[in-house]
């Protein structure tokens, strides 16, 4: 360490005593929430228009025995191959899968085209999916396959995203080792100030919003 830097470290430390530690402690215990902004339409309106502003497409399917459907007329619609990597996650463990559709459950490979896996939450606030990562929800599926199919209970669509981090606290142990927010398929301007979809993950997001 050189002695600009010690010297530094020592006038923080003298005009900032471990006793100034507590009041920021207390302050984060009490998750206190700033200015948020409204809306005159529905929570649910409004993470839909957020959604498609940034490029993603939704679908509402009325239950689970819709799944199958839903993700077949997708695969489809974009002419893509009827293979799927899959989260490990109760809801799509329970489906009888076709045969015509060949599926996997594990981590996102390069060649995968096509992943699904349950999202966390919602945010109406700004069309976020909130994407906990974990054993069976491998990062990987969010991010590496060209096609990102996220299925999103309806009444896990909030407001803001201090809502989402209270669900967090109310329903894990501890925090995940990732929390990743995706709005929209990835994108960048980079080039020639154009948009370009998929540059750094998928180039299409669709959202299955189960009743």
């Amino acid at each position: 360490m050189t002695q600009a830097r010690t010297e530094i470290l020592q006038h923080l430390r003298k005009n900032n005593p471990g006793t100034a530690r507590q009041p920021v402690v207390d302050q984060l215990a009490r998750h206190p929430r700033g200015p948020q902004p409204a809306w005159e339409t529905t929570t649910e309106q409004r993470f839909i228009e957020k959604v498609q502003a940034a490029a993603g497409t939704l679908q509402h399917i009325p239950s689970g025995g819709n799944i199958v459907d839903a993700i077949t007329g997708f695969l489809q619609s974009n002419a893509l191959p009827q293979s799927l990597v899959l989260a490990n996650h109760p809801l799509l463990n329970a489906i009888d899968w076709p045969h015509e559709i060949t599926h996997a459950t594990r981590v996102a490979h390069a060649k995968d085209q096509c992943s699904v896996t349950v999202a966390f939450a919602g945010i109406a606030e700004t069309g976020s999916l909130v994407m906990l990562s974990g054993p069976d929800t491998p990062t990987s599926l969010n991010f590496l396959p060209d096609n990102f199919i996220a299925i999103l209970k309806r009444e896990r669509i909030f407001p803001h995203i201090e809502d989402a981090w209270d669900l967090i606290r109310k329903e894990c142990n501890a925090m995940p080792r990732a929390i990743n927010l995706v709005t929209g398929p990835s994108r960048t301007a980079d080039v020639e100030q154009k948009i370009q979809l998929g540059a750094h993950g998928p180039r299409r997001l669709h959202i299955l919003i189960l009743e």
